[in-house]
């Protein structure tokens, strides 16, 4: 049975393993990742696709300024188990991404991806005319949907991150407890 529901815990290992299955090592490198890096994505809008108890595709949308304090989302990444590919699951994600962020009240939403496939979903490059990226993008492929009337328009400047920071590891919490006897042979990486 397939499902669309929010990402648990213990979904991040299977995500992690179908974004590199699809996008590989390179999707580190993006100008994206930038934006993504170190924040939590925008709470409510990380879904994973499950086909019984197997991950086969996930989103996330992240908080963006769209140049001078405009509020946006970021999509990014999608990805679908190239099994399941051609059965609408990517489409069906889409839809369910957008109307979760648009009951958020969220007015705007930026992607970099592949034009004729997020059109029909009402992206354009016409949206981010104006916006720029922090690093190197390809112009024709920085595309954007307003969710509430205008909410793009004027947009002008450069795309930022402006969501919550991630927690980071407490390691000498995690290097006591390795050390602790039930722990004794746990090797941490370095």
């Amino acid at each position: 049975m397939i499902k669309i529901r929010q990402e648990i815990d213990r979904d991040v290992e299977a995500r992690e393993t179908l974004l590199d299955t699809c996008f590989g090592p390179e999707r580190f490198e993006k100008t994206c990742e930038r934006l993504r890096e170190g924040r939590k994505p925008a709470h409510g809008l990380s879904l994973v696709v499950t086909r019984g108890d197997s991950v086969v595709g996930t989103v996330r949308l992240w908080h963006v300024s769209a140049g001078a304090g405009r509020p946006a989302l970021m999509l990014g990444p999608i990805a679908i188990d190239p099994d399941c590919q051609g059965l609408g699951l990517g489409a069906r994600l889409m839809r369910e991404a957008l109307g979760r962020a648009g009951a958020q009240g969220h007015t705007a939403v930026l992607l970099v991806g592949d034009a004729p496939y997020y059109e029909r979903f009402g992206f354009s490059a016409a949206a981010t005319r104006d916006l720029w990226m922090p690093g190197p993008f390809e112009r024709e492929r920085f595309l954007g949907l307003s969710l509430a009337a205008g909410a793009l328009h004027g947009a002008r400047g450069l795309v930022s991150a402006t969501g919550m920071a991630a927690s980071k590891p407490d390691w000498s919490t995690l290097i006591a407890a390795a050390s602790q006897p039930s722990y004794a042979g746990l090797k941490l990486a370095a």
